[in-house]
């Protein structure tokens, strides 16, 4: 199945870009790169400046799918990758 806007919550997501819309951190919010590994509880993105570890739970991201950025709160992301592909696809 291809990733799409609708589906994204149930899918890989290493690999895309990413941005922070919003984080309990302030310091991370517009942070901007691509997911390079996923934990359960959080995303390492390679930025321009190194990787950066980002706890799902704290932020709001937005991924580049289909050319446009889709907004995901992080709480519906927090789980083991494997885990969290296999759930049914949860409404956001």
């Amino acid at each position: 199945m291809m990733i799409k806007p609708t589906n994204i919550t149930t899918h890989e997501l290493i690999g895309l870009q990413v941005r922070v819309a919003s984080s309990t951190n302030k310091n991370q919010e517009g942070l901007e790169g691509t997911v390079v590994d996923e934990t359960r509880n959080t995303f390492t993105v390679e930025t321009g400046k190194g990787e950066k570890t980002l706890v799902k739970e704290q932020c709001i991201f937005e991924f580049l799918v289909d050319f446009r950025w889709v907004q995901v709160d992080g709480k519906l992301l927090v789980a083991r990758p494997e885990d969290r592909i296999k759930k049914k696809q949860q409404k956001w």
